[in-house]
Formats: C-alpha cells, structure tokens, sequence
C-alpha cells in the first residue's frame, strides 16, 4: 500500500536519482509535492553542471507551494528548499516531508511533523521488496557525497537486517 504524500526537499530527490532509485518514490507514494524553490535549486544544479533529475519527466511529482512561511524558521541556516518544504509540510501535517539535513530534520521534528529522509525511504522500499538489499545502495550513497559516519551505517543495515 502506498504512503498518501511526500513532500520533498531537494536532497532526497537528488541522492535517490544519483544511485538509480528514484523511481522509489513514485512506488512508495501516491504523489510527490516539490515547491518551486526545490525546482529551482535543481535547475541551478543543473545549470552548472551537475546531473539532476528532470522533474517533468516524473508523473507522480506535483509542484505545489505553501501559502506562508514561518518567520522563525528564516533565521536557521537551511536552504530555501528546505524551508519551502518544511512550510508546506506544516500546511499538511498528515503528509510526510523528506528530508536529510540534521538541523532541518530537528526543525520538522520539533515541529511535530513527520520526517523520513533518503535513508528511510530505502529501507521501506527493502521492507516492501522494492529492493533486495539495502548495502549497496548506502555505499552508492556515500559515493554520491551523502556523509555517513560508521555508526549510522552499522545502524541502517541493523534495521535492515544485514548485519
């Protein structure tokens, strides 16, 4: 059965099209909502160089943005793609927002949100036989240039259970 919601930050999307899974989000999730700023940081990526995913080309992503944005939240040192969707996510606290940066995280969580990031959403994609393991998929990621101390790879491939 598919989640109703994510909403997506930047990071996800890319980490997930960088090791080839980013198909998982359309099988995890009804839809995907990006707000512009998310669309924007992708195409600035884009434009100097890097290989991004094309959003167009994924029918289960939708561009929606939030109608207002926490002052407080202005003063933290995140990107506005994240904050974008932190704030749309506060608009619909039902749906779950996709995140992997640690004061972001924090910020949603605090918030009483609920945050999966890149890392959750291949050990549910392993938990649904999406995937057969989740190892490679971590090392393909700390290739990518996602920071994984040792104890978080110990601990995801323990919830995983390949270790």
């Amino acid at each position: 059965m598919k989640e109703k919601i994510a909403i997506s930050n930047t990071s996800p999307l890319l980490y997930l099209y960088r090791i080839g899974l980013i198909h998982l989000l359309g099988e995890l999730f009804e839809a995907v909502w990006v707000p512009d700023a998310v669309k924007r940081e992708l195409e600035i990526g884009r434009q100097e160089g890097y290989d991004v995913p094309s959003l167009e080309a994924l029918n289960w992503i939708r561009c929606v943005n939030p109608e207002a944005m926490p002052s407080e939240w202005l003063a933290l040192d995140l990107g506005p793609g994240e904050l974008a969707a932190m704030a749309l996510a506060l608009e619909y606290p039902e749906y779950i927002v996709l995140l992997d940066d640690l004061l972001a995280r924090r910020t949603a969580e605090a918030a009483g949100l609920k945050v999966w990031g890149t890392l959750r959403v291949i050990l549910t994609a392993k938990r649904r036989g999406l995937v057969a393991r989740v190892e490679p998929y971590v090392d393909r990621l700390a290739e990518a240039g996602m920071w994984l101390s040792p104890e978080i790879r110990v601990r995801i491939l323990r919830l995983a259970g390949e270790i």
